[in-house]
């Protein structure tokens, strides 16, 4: 991947990210199961902390 495919990959994530977290909220304030919005979130996390260490590698 590409520098700038990187960046783009980490913008749709975090796009991604904010939009999951909006919808755990109104998840947990209806009293509903959080658990699969919560473990979308840890793979997000995840593939984030990975597409920042290749951004980093590449600098």
């Amino acid at each position: 991947m590409t520098k700038k495919e990187i960046q783009d990959q980490i913008t749709f994530l975090k796009s991604d990210y904010v939009r999951i977290q909006g919808d755990l909220d109104k998840l947990e304030a209806n009293g509903a199961n959080v658990s699969n919005a919560e473990a979308q979130l840890e793979r997000i996390e995840n593939e984030l902390k990975e597409l920042n260490k290749q951004l980093a590698e590449r600098k």
